[in-house]
């Protein structure tokens, strides 16, 4: 089956959190906060920043808490 060589996981994907931020955007539209489209840009890029560098932390918490080692 051919896999994917260029993949990346889900948290990482801008598409994904510029979603995400639509979705609350319009959320929030309905409660009366509006959030512009230059402001929903700048949350997505944050998101995947943060998400990015807590998926990093959580690799190398996972290597330090592994219990068998790396050959």
């Amino acid at each position: 089956m051919g896999g994917y060589t260029n993949s990346k996981p889900l948290y990482a994907s801008r598409t994904f959190w510029g979603g995400v931020i639509a979705i609350l955007a319009g959320a929030a539209g309905m409660i009366g906060y509006v959030v512009g489209p230059d402001d929903q840009a700048q949350l997505a890029e944050i998101a995947t920043a943060v998400a990015s560098a807590l998926g990093g932390l959580a690799a190398i918490a996972g290597r330090i808490m592994a219990t068998k080692p790396i050959e």
